[in-house]
């Protein structure tokens, strides 16, 4: 067996004594050493023809190349080359389905009889994928990045005798102090995330510049291994907040690996209090988990005299970014077609709001919350609407129509007295009989834009004497004023009625009561 190769400070030993003029027996004694190694290595600093102060002067380097020649190196064997010519390839092949380590050994072992044990196949395919994937230890800086994700095991409140529903638990850690957050929340849809994510960072008391998420459909749209597209939910709510979201890299476990090993020990350390209690509602088990997360942000780290809580006070609140004033609102957003009536059908109430009527036939975005309907085309505002929750009805703005349906809009009665006034008083006074005398409003509606569209035709005085003349013959439409203006009668006032008693002898005077 070759001589291992000895340390730079025990050649000095060595060459020291040597110069001292001791054997190479007691400097082997000495050193611990071999007295044939001593000799190989006495044997070499004779050929290199050193000086011994020279010697001295030497750094480790540079005695570690001049005695390199004292050295075996190590010689691969004819296997081991064969296998590392493999190893690519099996590792390749260890990405796939059902390939397993123990299946590469059976058909490596019939391509190489004599080939390495199954311990031995193993070792080297360790090695090789370690030297192909090195890991880098990262330093989380103060503030910087939040990590969240949902646990896998999930718990359970019992909704009623015997029937259990299953609650995801969000947690969410600083990547600094390693301060967590845990939460039990009815789904992982993007409500629920962004309501757990807002909660967290209330419960940090600030917000840090990036949030990094698993590639969670409820955050991330696409995911990308350089530039993923985040969910337009969850990417407003962290501009509100001043992040920016950097989604893990799909299949890189290592991006979110804080997470996933504080996943761990909220298993091991939350979830154990959580196991005999039972919960019937959401309320009920966020406090629970509030208690057990404070005990767990307090408790000190493995070998430290710190906790979490401590780090965090300490180093990472001052570091955060201050919290808005007002919590973030959830804005749904949809992509719609304005329909020919010149609307948008909002599908979750079916409600419809109305677009300017240039729009129609175009695709527009609504972004709504429970108060607001927004629509925009091309990212600019062309409407605006009060959110209303009644379904199969129609929110319209006259202005969004076209001429001739908005003045269809505009058919009500106090509209048409209002436009009768601004011709005369008259006018207005036999527009609200017309009205009045109506029994169908649509009718009168149309009997009242008939008779004002006649101004247009005879003048403001003519039609101020037809609708005198009519309302004195106690007749009223648009069709009386028409023949009035056509006889030319509104030029007349219509005859008063004789009320004065006719003379007879049948009829007694007032003198006949006295």
């Amino acid at each position: 067996m070759p001589n291992k190769r000895i340390s730079m400070i025990k050649l000095r030993q060595v060459i020291r004594l040597y110069h001292q003029g001791k054997g190479s027996k007691s400097i082997a004694s000495t050193t611990r050493l071999s007295r044939t190694t001593v000799k190989k290595y006495l044997r070499q600093y004779n050929r290199l023809g050193l000086d011994y102060e020279v010697f001295c002067l030497q750094s480790d380097q540079e005695l570690s190349e001049r005695f390199g020649a004292a050295h075996h190196p190590h010689q691969k064997k004819d296997k081991e080359l064969a296998l590392e010519k493999l190893l690519p390839d099996l590792v390749k092949q260890l990405k796939k389905k059902g390939v397993s380590q123990e299946l590469l050994y059976r058909q490596y072992k019939e391509q190489c009889p004599d080939g390495y044990s199954l311990s031995h196949f193993k070792r080297f395919i360790r090695l090789y994928r370690s030297q192909m994937n090195p890991i880098m230890h990262l330093e989380h800086k103060a503030g910087d990045k939040m990590f969240i994700d949902f646990a896998g095991s999930k718990l359970s409140i019992e909704e009623e005798v015997g029937e259990m529903k299953e609650i995801e638990v969000f947690v969410a850690i600083l990547g600094c102090s390693q301060l967590t957050y845990v939460e039990a929340v009815s789904s992982q849809k993007k409500e629920d995330l962004v309501k757990a994510c807002e909660n967290a960072l209330h419960y940090f008391g600030g917000s840090p510049l990036a949030i990094v998420p698993d590639n969670l459909r409820s955050a991330v749209t696409k995911g990308s291994r350089y530039e993923a597209v985040i969910n337009d939910t969850f990417a407003s709510f962290a501009e509100h907040y001043s992040c920016t979201v950097v989604p893990a890299r799909v299949y890189k476990p290592r991006d979110k690996s804080l997470v996933e090993g504080a996943i761990k020990l909220v298993y091991r350390n939350i979830y154990t209090m959580m196991e005999k209690r039972t919960f019937h509602d959401l309320q009920s088990m966020n406090q629970a988990l509030g208690v057990a997360v404070e005990i767990y942000n307090n408790r000190p780290f493995s070998r430290k005299t710190y906790s979490r809580r401590q780090l965090f006070e300490q180093i990472e609140r001052d570091t955060l970014q201050e919290l808005p004033r007002y919590r973030y609102q959830i804005r749904e957003q949809s992509v719609l077609t304005v329909n020919r009536s010149s609307h948008v059908r909002l599908g979750s109430e079916n409600h419809f709001y109305s677009v300017p009527s240039k729009y129609i036939g175009r695709k527009v975005s609504l972004v709504y919350d429970k108060d607001k309907v927004n629509i925009y085309y091309r990212h600019i505002l062309i409407a605006s609407h009060q959110r209303d929750m009644r379904p199969y009805l129609y929110s319209t703005l006259s202005e969004h129509l076209a001429p001739n349906h908005r003045y269809l809009m505009e058919w009500d009665a106090e509209n048409f007295i209002r436009r009768g006034m601004e011709i005369h008083k008259d006018v207005a006074v036999y527009i609200e009989k017309v009205l009045d005398e109506t029994k169908y409003p649509e009718q009168g509606y149309k009997s009242c834009s008939g008779i004002l569209n006649l101004v247009r035709k005879v003048g403001a005085e003519r039609l101020c004497g037809a609708c005198r003349y009519a309302y004195g013959l106690r007749q009223w439409g648009f069709r009386v004023i028409e023949d009035i203006l056509e006889q030319g009668l509104d030029r007349l006032q219509p005859e008063e009625e004789d009320r004065t008693i006719p003379t007879h002898e049948n009829i007694r005077g007032e003198e006949y009561y006295q």
